[in-house]
């Protein structure tokens, strides 16, 4: 028998990272997600992904 549920995509977000924040930055948080519309873990994946390209750039200055 099939599985039922949601079908599997092509970049499937599995695993889960859980993390600590103040009160301060998970409010900016919440209002950078809600001007936006986007999830907070969409802009937590694009933050890290800014992140990391910034650092790959000035690395190869």
């Amino acid at each position: 028998m099939k599985k039922m549920g949601r079908p599997k995509g092509e970049n499937n977000k599995e695993k889960v990272c859980t993390i600590r924040m103040d009160e301060s930055t998970l409010t900016r948080l919440e209002a950078y997600c809600n001007l936006m519309q986007i999830a907070k873990s969409e802009a937590i994946r694009d933050a890290i992904n800014k992140l990391v390209d910034d650092a790959q750039e000035k690395k190869t200055e």
